[in-house]
């Protein structure tokens, strides 16, 4: 029942189509990755449409040592990209502060790391530290593999380039290996 002067909205919420990534590279590396999955599921203004398989990915830089593990995600969200990066914040944070230590009693910085790839055509830069679309995907293949499972046309409004096309264009891409097949792959080139 309606009541006077009170409103109702009609239709849908807008949506918005994004992609967050997904990674670990500490412990339990896998089913870490499978629960931010969940967490996300779990919040209101989100719905899941897609997620990549699971990747083995190299590590890039002088900081890791460890291989990770990479996905990607499809969402609809009604969430603002600044909610959205809010909620990736709070996962990460839940998720450290629930196996912050391992059996060793050695203490995890950052067991998960989520992030916000692309926000429909979305270009933020904004003073929360949010950039959309992510500053680095176009030279991550930890990033672009996936994506290339799940939404291979999908454009960078910054290059007007599609995933495709920023993953043909990497110089030296880290190796990436579809999850579990990582070591048959390195046997076979030792052999």
């Amino acid at each position: 029942m309606v009541l006077s002067g009170e409103r109702r909205p009609r239709g849908n919420k807008r949506t918005i189509k994004a992609y967050i990534g997904l990674g670990s590279n500490e412990g339990d590396r896998l089913g870490y990755v499978q629960q931010a999955m969940q967490l996300l599921k779990d919040v209101n203004g989100i719905r899941v449409t897609e997620c990549s398989s699971l990747y083995e990915t190299e590590p890039v830089g002088d900081i890791y040592t460890e291989w990770f593990v990479n996905a990607v995600v499809a969402i609809e969200t009604s969430l603002t990209a600044e909610d959205l990066l809010d909620v990736c914040r709070d996962i990460e944070k839940r998720l450290t502060e629930m196996h912050r230590h391992n059996s060793n009693g050695k203490t995890r910085e950052r067991i998960i790391d989520l992030d916000v790839l692309f926000y429909g055509d979305s270009v933020v830069e904004s003073a929360g530290g949010l950039r959309l679309p992510h500053p680095k995907i176009h030279l991550r293949s930890f990033a672009l593999v996936p994506l290339l499972e799940i939404a291979p046309d999908i454009r960078h409004p910054g290059f007007d380039k599609s995933v495709a096309q920023l993953h043909e264009e990497l110089v030296e891409p880290e190796q990436v290996f579809l999850f579990g097949t990582r070591a048959a792959e390195l046997n076979e080139i030792d052999d």
